[in-house]
């Protein structure tokens, strides 16, 4: 499918992976929005976004505000926000959404709406760790929502100023994986946008890779400080990672998931990412909060759920959760 009318996009979020989505999407001739705030905000209203990417440099100028009533209805909303900022965020996005808008969460982690279209013994069931009061499912109709997993590694150098050395890939499909023609749009509006994008009746395939990825990087890189390319190469943390891998992919087949690679060929993406911080180590160093609840304590309650332990995920998430409490050093 070829994109013929403009469409309405929205970036909800603008840090490193918004940035990214909203700089290759307005460079295609969208009409784009952002929304911003405190110093990102002000940093795109005086100078716009700037991608430095594999394609080069790409400067865009786009809307941008702190109030969704003046960004308007949007075709296409991106949720590029951290998990942990989806409970404030969620119930203020009113003034986004027409009738037919496409919500398309770009969060790391199990995220809230993972049962959604599920049948089974799980269907409707929410995940307590990333949504316990229920404040997520009832803030959005969940037939809004179109699944979606990112592959980007992009690192924020200033407000407004991202940097990514790797392809972009993205994947992404319908909670009850159909193959829809919202979803095909949604695919052909980021593929004309230099993103690599794949449709998929099998959305928690994608879902589990990259919950894997971030599970056994993310936490044991604030316990480390240590790079992707050290997480997955050094011989001192391998072994840890391996015993997290195969945790992470004994209960992603617990619930029927299909993960493509086999624990080497894992280890040896991770590590041929090269020297790039995680999301969670740039977030640590920050001072930040970090997306622990979505990227493992949703992880181990989903294992639970179905009568599994995972004792070394466990031990690294309460390490990381302790190191966050502490002060830099």
């Amino acid at each position: 499918m070829h994109i013929t009318a403009a469409l309405r996009v929205c970036i909800v979020g603008a840090g490193a992976i918004g940035c990214t989505l909203a700089a290759r999407i307005a460079a295609s001739g969208q009409t784009v929005s952002v929304l911003a705030r405190g110093k990102t905000l002000e940093a795109i209203r005086d100078g716009g976004i700037v991608l430095h990417d594999l394609d080069g440099e790409h400067h865009v100028q786009v809307k941008t505000d702190s109030d969704c009533s003046q960004l308007g209805e949007q075709d296409v909303i991106f949720l590029c926000t951290k998990a942990q900022a989806l409970n404030s965020l969620l119930p203020i996005l009113g003034p986004l959404l027409g009738p037919e808008t496409v919500v398309v969460p770009v969060v790391n982690g199990v995220p809230w709406w993972y049962f959604h279209g599920e049948t089974g013994r799980f269907a409707g069931r929410r995940v307590n760790a990333v949504d316990p009061d229920g404040v997520l499912h009832d803030a959005l109709d969940l037939r809004r929502i179109l699944g979606c997993v990112v592959f980007i590694t992009a690192e924020s150098e200033l407000p407004g100023v991202v940097r990514c050395g790797n392809p972009h890939l993205m994947i992404i499909g319908e909670p009850d994986n159909s193959l829809s023609e919202r979803l095909e749009k949604v695919r052909a509006l980021l593929e004309q946008a230099g993103i690599n994008t794949r449709s998929t009746d099998r959305i928690r395939d994608s879902l589990w890779t990259k919950i894997i990825a971030n599970l056994t990087s993310n936490p044991l890189s604030v316990v480390t400080g240590a790079t992707l390319e050290q997480i997955y190469s050094h011989p001192d943390l391998r072994q840890t990672v391996r015993k997290i891998l195969d945790e992470a992919l004994l209960t992603a087949a617990a619930y029927g998931a299909r993960v493509d690679y086999d624990p080497q060929s894992l280890m040896e993406m991770g590590a041929g990412k090269g020297a790039v911080r995680t999301s969670m180590l740039q977030d640590y160093g920050q001072g930040r909060p970090l997306e622990l609840l979505a990227i493992g304590d949703a992880v181990i309650e989903l294992a639970t759920l179905q009568g599994l332990s995972m004792p070394v995920t466990q031990d690294i998430i309460n390490l990381a959760r302790f190191r966050a409490q502490s002060p830099l050093s």
